[in-house]
C-alpha cells in the first residue's frame, strides 16, 4: 500500500512540475487584439515560380496591397546586418553555397531569390516598406546560443511605428524579449519534433522542445504551431487551460483554414490566397 501511495505522490509531483514548466505568461499579457483579426502570409504573399519568391519585397508588397498581415524570418550577416532569409543555407533559393553568416550585405547582393531579380532584403528597408500598414510576425532565426539577431533588430524596432509581435523556434530569442522588450508580445514556435525526425538535435533536446518544457523560463504570450498536430497535449494545455493564444503554422489550403478556425486564434498561411485578408471578429 506505501509503495502504491509513493508512486502515487511521484506522479502528482511530476505532473505539477510539468504544469508548472509549460505555462506561458499568465499576467500582465501584451495586448492581442490588434493581431487577431488578421490572416498573416507566410514570408508574404509569394511564390517561388513567380517574380515574387518568399521573403522577398515584391512578395511583402503584395501582402500589404492585399491587406494581410506578414510573417517573416530574420538573421544576421557577416558584417552583422540583420536581413530577411529562411533558410541558414543559400542552396534553396539562392543556389549558393554557405550560408547567409558567411556573407557581408553587399556580397549577398550578388544573388537573387528564385532566379528573379529579387535580392535578399534589409530588415530596416521592409519595414520602412511596410511602415506600419500591416502587422507583423518576426520570426527569429537562432541556430544556438547567439542572441545577437534580437539586440541588432530591436535598434531598428524601436524606431518603428507599426504593428508587430516576435516568434522563434529557440527559446534564448523569447527569453530576451523577455528580458528586454517585456511589453512586446512575444511567442514560442514549436512543432511535433519526435513525429517529423527531421533534425539532428539530440533526443532530450528535441523532446524538451516538443512539450515546450522551456516555458517556465521564456513565458511567451502566444505558442505557434504546426497546425496538422493541434491535439498535441502542451499545446493543448495551453491553449484550453491556460488560455494563451495559439497561432497555427502553416495553412495551405482554406479546407485547412475553415477546419482549424475552432483551434487556434491566429493563422499564418501559404501556397493560396485567402477568401479575406481580415477574419470575422
Amino acid at each position: 500500500m506505501k509503495f502504491v501511495v509513493g508512486i502515487g505522490m511521484v506522479l502528482f509531483v511530476l505532473i505539477v512540475l510539468y504544469l508548472l514548466a509549460i505555462m506561458p505568461r499568465m499576467f500582465c499579457r501584451a495586448d492581442r487584439k490588434p493581431f487577431l483579426q488578421v490572416l498573416y502570409a507566410h514570408r508574404g504573399l509569394h511564390d517561388n515560380q513567380s517574380d515574387a519568391p518568399e521573403n522577398s519585397m515584391k512578395a511583402f508588397r503584395r501582402a500589404v496591397e492585399a491587406g494581410f498581415g506578414i510573417e517573416l524570418d530574420v538573421q544576421l550577416t557577416k558584417d552583422k546586418v540583420p536581413v530577411v532569409f529562411h533558410d541558414f543555407s543559400l542552396k534553396r533559393i539562392c543556389g549558393a553555397e554557405g550560408k547567409v553568416k558567411d556573407y557581408t550585405f553587399e556580397q549577398l547582393q550578388q544573388f537573387s531569390l528564385c532566379g528573379t531579380e529579387e535580392k535578399i532584403p534589409k530588415l530596416e528597408a521592409f519595414l520602412r516598406m511596410v511602415s506600419g500598414r500591416v502587422p507583423l510576425i518576426i520570426e527569429y532565426k537562432i541556430a544556438a546560443l547567439d542572441v545577437e539577431v534580437c539586440r541588432l533588430a530591436d535598434k531598428l524596432l524601436q524606431n518603428y511605428k507599426g504593428l508587430y509581435c516576435i516568434e522563434s523556434f529557440n527559446p534564448m530569442g523569447v527569453l530576451w524579449y523577455r528580458k528586454n522588450r517585456k511589453h512586446i508580445m512575444r511567442g514560442q514556435l514549436a512543432d511535433s519534433f519526435r513525429r517529423e525526425k527531421n533534425s539532428s538535435y539530440p533526443a532530450p533536446l528535441l523532446a524538451a522542445l516538443h512539450y515546450m518544457l522551456f516555458n517556465f523560463l521564456t513565458k511567451p504570450d502566444f505558442i505557434a504551431y504546426h497546425h496538422k498536430y493541434h491535439r498535441d497535449l502542451s499545446r493543448s494545455l495551453c491553449r484550453n487551460l491556460y488560455r494563451s493564444t495559439a497561432v497555427a503554422w502553416t495553412i495551405r489550403s482554406q479546407e485547412e483554414l475553415d477546419k482549424r478556425k475552432k483551434d487556434f486564434d491566429m493563422f499564418i498561411f501559404e501556397n493560396f490566397v485567402p477568401a479575406q485578408g481580415v477574419q470575422s471578429p
